[in-house]
């Protein structure tokens, strides 16, 4: 209550709460990956009155939205169609005209193009984010596809790479300048994904496991990228080598995609089919992860891996390819170990030392959830990604 100059008291009306700005990310499709997985845990653990957020997927959304837990995440598909599709940038340019974001987010090269109609559109705060590579550009060095980068690199306000090895890469190949190119490993929820306490639970179809059964495990889109058939070969190698692997070991394979099918058949013609199990896509990751001995993920790149650190965090050794952000996070000989990419063999030999090793796994498996929890915690993460955002929209002198 305020007195007025009559003496008379009367009440204020307070002034209207402006709404916290708005963070556009855009995406190629909201599915299920690492990249889209690492946008949900942000957009989840990201303190709620500091900004509201809209996700604008270039092609659709699928049943995976379903993992925000924040309410008033605007979902928006563009229903791009294969190939080259012009409608599309007109959809974007009037989605960007009517949400009029503080700040527009846009990951990796698919979506890189989003910067120059951000900018046209008005959008004043923009960064981009590399998450990764696939199969037509294994190692970053398209010269199309970098010169598109470096057209488009002086809209880009900041830029944040998920992986030691992508931010060298923005900075010596791109052109971005250091002072503007932020590492941001990713984040793990080390509640949800923890070690297994007592006897592991039964998974697979009835039989899959026996008593003592080692179970190697991974988990992934089954893409050429992610290359399990290297995976396979090196199970099978395994179960050729001696008789006794044969009666333990056990293969788990969970994701979807074009590689699952050859993947089984080259189990059932190799007359292992029944020592593995390949789901396909589930919900029970953690659950799964648990069951498991050994975590192996025989990619050809990767940026930071959500698999590799929900396995640390589960308290798994992990045996991983030497590529992209692989290297940052296990330490050979450590909490796992490193091969190089396409070597059956290699891989073969790795995975034996642990299953002929007892103890090894355990202990490199306590130490990966060590540093989990002392490096790639969620708050951490999302705090990285406020400093980002604070900064960005900043109001400048």
């Amino acid at each position: 209550m305020l007195e007025d100059t009559d003496g008379d008291l009367f009440e204020t009306i307070p002034d209207e709460v402006a709404p916290a700005p708005l963070i556009v990310h855009l995406i190629h499709q909201l599915g299920v990956g690492g990249l889209e997985n690492g946008l949900v845990n942000l957009i989840n653990h990201m303190p709620p009155e500091r900004y509201r957020h809209a996700i604008v997927c270039l092609k659709e959304s699928t049943s995976f939205h379903r993992r925000i837990t924040r309410p008033g995440v605007e979902i928006i598909s563009l229903n791009k169609r294969e190939g080259k599709d012009w409608g599309h940038y007109l959809r974007l340019y009037q989605t960007l005209r009517r949400l009029r974001p503080q700040l527009i987010h846009t990951r990796n090269l698919g979506s890189i193009e989003g910067q120059l109609l951000a900018a046209v559109a008005g959008v004043k705060c923009r960064v981009h984010g590399e998450h990764g590579r696939d199969m037509a550009d294994l190692h970053g060095r398209s010269l199309k596809y970098n010169l598109l980068r470096q057209m488009l690199r002086p809209l880009v306000g900041h830029f944040i790479a998920v992986s030691g090895d992508l931010q060298r890469w923005l900075v010596e190949r791109i052109g971005a300048q250091p002072a503007r190119v932020t590492h941001i490993g990713n984040g793990v929820d080390s509640l949800l994904f923890h070690p297994r306490l007592g006897p592991p639970a039964a998974v697979g179809p009835p039989g899959f496991l026996c008593e003592n059964a080692f179970v190697v495990g991974s988990v992934g889109r089954m893409v050429d990228v992610k290359d399990f058939a290297t995976l396979v070969r090196a199970f099978l190698l395994l179960l050729r080598a001696e008789p006794g692997p044969r009666t333990r070991l056990r293969l788990l394979i969970v994701g979807a995609g074009p590689c699952r099918a050859d993947c089984i058949a080259m189990l059932q013609q190799a007359g292992a089919g029944a020592l593995a199990w390949l789901p396909g896509e589930r919900d029970d990751i953690a659950q799964l992860m648990r069951a498991m001995d050994l975590f192996v993920l025989p990619s050809l790149a990767e940026g930071s891996s959500n698999t590799i650190l929900e396995a640390m965090a589960s308290a798994l050794p992990v045996v991983a390819t030497a590529v992209g952000g692989n290297v940052d996070l296990v330490q050979a000989g450590w909490t796992g170990a490193l091969v190089p990419p396409r070597s059956p063999e290699l891989l073969a030999e790795a995975i034996a030392r642990y299953y002929r090793t007892p103890d090894l796994g355990p202990r490199h498996g306590a130490r990966a959830r060590r540093q989990i929890l002392a490096e790639h915690g969620l708050p951490a993460m999302a705090h990285a990604y406020l400093a980002v955002y604070d900064a960005m929209t900043a109001p400048r002198r």
